[in-house]
């Protein structure tokens, strides 16, 4: 498993049963943390179709797989599956739903509506948009809840993802397709940037080995700066670039016309699009 953050927070005082349905690459992240920060195995049932090799590995842990049979109602269930697939999934949820029970969706796309709708009537509800570095602890998830959530509801959902790192909460459902694009979709640019600039090392001489480690802690190292500084990344970025050097060349490509800027734009609206179209 992947090295952990140390901030991230514990939960061994999570008491209740969690049922988590779909455990693809998301909710597997999301498992691999709460796992990693205390949560009990014997306290999760997994429900997937085609479960990983990790995935059954976890089952020696405790975690229990695809039983055969419904285990009384879920304190919390958390939804992973496919947009696509949410409909049977939630009405395969009614046997394990309780009225006390809370759901937590992080799937793109699905809106309060849609769930309500698809749920049993009158049950709590957090919609999240979580992103895949969950699994280090080093993820942020923004999440908004139905007016059914209880404090203590919300205070449960909080711990959950906290264990996955930063939480945001709204109040504004509509955010969320922008959310999805920015940090939902996000590593995935970030990735990019790493591939593209292993490419770009190549083409300038460097071995391919040498060219990915600079790319990759590179990125990673400015990261990391970027969290522990208390300057913005406009700061950061003009204090790296010094008048007609190095640096300064290439930002001229890269912040010129059609450069990133107005790439990320581009690329930030198309995902929420999509993100809306997604929500039908």
């Amino acid at each position: 498993m992947a090295a952990r953050i140390k901030d991230s927070k514990p939960l061994e005082s999570f008491k209740g049963s969690l049922v988590l349905v779909g455990a693809g690459k998301m909710g597997g992240a999301m498992l691999e943390g709460w796992l990693a920060r205390g949560l009990a195995p014997m306290a999760v049932t997994v429900l997937d179709p085609q479960p990983s090799k990790r995935l059954r590995e976890l089952t020696k842990r405790g975690v229990t797989l695809n039983p055969p049979a419904v285990r009384g109602k879920a304190s919390v269930l958390v939804v992973g599956v496919k947009p696509q697939d949410a409909a049977s999934a939630l009405q395969s949820l009614e046997p394990r739903t309780a009225r006390t029970s809370l759901v937590v969706s992080i799937m793109a796309g699905r809106t309060l509506a849609f769930l309500q709708d698809a749920l049993p009537q009158g049950v709590a509800i957090v919609r999240t948009v979580p992103n895949l570095p969950a699994s280090i602890g080093r993820g942020i998830t923004v999440a908004v809840a139905n007016k059914r959530v209880s404090e203590a509801q919300k205070k449960t959902a909080t711990e959950l993802l906290a264990a996955c790192g930063a939480v945001e909460w709204t109040a504004d459902e509509k955010l969320l397709d922008a959310v999805t694009a920015v940090s939902g979709s996000g590593p995935a640019y970030v990735f990019l940037l790493a591939e593209a600039l292993t490419a770009a090392a190549i083409a300038a001489g460097l071995p391919a080995e040498l060219s990915a480690r600079l790319a990759r802690e590179t990125i990673a190292g400015a990261g990391e700066l970027l969290l522990r500084s208390p300057l913005d990344a406009a700061t950061l970025r003009k204090n790296v670039t010094s008048p007609n050097g190095t640096t300064a060349a290439a930002l001229e490509v890269l912040m010129g016309p059609g450069g990133v800027e107005t790439l990320m734009s581009t690329a930030v609206a198309k995902a929420t699009r999509r993100s809306r179209e997604l929500a039908g």
